[in-house]
């Protein structure tokens, strides 16, 4: 597909993103010897909760996900690779092997839009090549009686979103996107990564980052207000930029409202079903989340909806029914100024 396929589809639609891949991997109890596959049947570390592995391993698997999510109504799927960078692969001692799930995660993606684009009416559908967060954080430190300590640094992290890219980019991926961003300066490293990669490359895709707020604080997990975390990422100029995760569609509502407030380009949401109860499930139903998502939708506040933790493709498809006759949101105009930002947004206007 080519970006401008994208931007037209965009223009004339709320463009709707999958579900919970996680979550439907989870409903099929793999084993240690599914995620192992053949390949690697004596690997010394423990695989199971690997998922992004299952793109070599259970490739077939992965693909069917995919469909049942475009047959739902998703216009953008995501690759299984949301942990498939070498800083977060180090777990199982496979680092050495990122690109290569990154490339084969996003091939999977690609023979899964092929397949369904043959019998649609509608042929435009995407992959989103997903970079995740890692399981560090460059801002905090691990250790309460060390807080200068960090377990990671700017330019290993921006290293592994290189190598992880370039493997999306071999796999086909049309557009890159940065989620569940809860330090901003791993996403810094992410941005700059992949701008890096695009000219290395000679290739340049749409890019979407989708920060995450951890609790009714309004923050991310390193402190920023959605104002903020929106300054700190601007530059990147991202065809979208939006929330998902943490909190349920509901909660989020504020934080929507205030980032299509403030972006000068569209904005994306794709929430958790709720939060997890005390069995970690999540209880929000299709119809109930596609209601709050629906109002989003008539509100306009956005331009693409989906799912995070615990939504199927019965979810994707009751919030592509809720949203596929409403207007996408009208990009904001917003005043040229110096915008900073720490925890808190500096705007400095003519009154300051």
């Amino acid at each position: 597909m080519h970006q401008s396929d994208l931007s037209l589809l965009l223009e004339r639609k709320i463009a709707v993103l999958d579900g919970a891949m996680g979550t439907m991997i989870q409903q099929h109890a793999l084993e240690e010897t599914d995620f192992r596959g053949a390949r690697f049947v004596d690997h010394e570390r423990e695989v199971k909760g690997n998922n992004d592995l299952l793109s070599l391993t259970q490739p077939e698997l992965i693909k069917d996900i995919h469909l049942s999510f475009l047959r739902a109504g998703a216009d953008i799927i995501e690759t299984n690779t949301f942990n498939a960078t070498a800083v977060s692969q180090a777990d199982y001692d496979l680092e050495d092997i990122a690109y290569e799930l990154n490339a084969a995660a996003a091939r999977v993606a690609r023979e899964a839009v092929a397949e369904v684009a043959r019998d649609a009416v509608d042929p435009l559908r995407f992959v989103a090549g997903v970079l995740g967060p890692t399981n560090r954080t460059a801002s905090v430190s691990p250790d309460v009686n060390d807080p200068g300590f960090r377990n990671i640094d700017f330019d290993t992290l921006k290293q592994a979103y290189f190598d992880a890219t370039a493997g999306l980019l071999e796999g086909g991926v049309d557009l890159i996107l940065i989620e569940t961003i809860f330090d901003t300066l791993n996403a810094k490293a992410a941005i700059f990564a992949v701008q890096e990669c695009f000219e290395a490359r000679h290739a340049e895709l749409p890019l979407i980052v989708s920060g995450t707020i951890t609790d009714r604080s309004g923050r991310t997990l390193t402190g920023q207000t959605t104002e903020a975390f929106w300054n700190s990422i601007r530059h990147a100029e991202p065809l979208a930029v939006g929330l998902n995760r943490a909190l349920g569609a509901r909660d989020l509502r504020p934080y929507v409202e205030e980032l299509s407030r403030v972006a000068d380009t569209r904005v994306s949401v794709h929430p958790n079903a709720g939060l997890p109860n005390e069995f970690g499930e999540y209880d929000e139903s299709p119809d109930y989340m596609a209601s709050i998502i629906g109002e989003f939708a008539t509100s306009g506040l956005v331009n693409v909806v989906g799912g995070c933790c615990g939504t199927t493709p019965a979810h994707i498809r009751a919030i592509a029914d809720k949203v596929s006759d409403l207007p996408p949101r009208p990009i904001a105009s917003v005043e040229c100024y110096c915008r900073l930002s720490g925890l808190e947004p500096v705007n400095l206007t003519p009154e300051t």
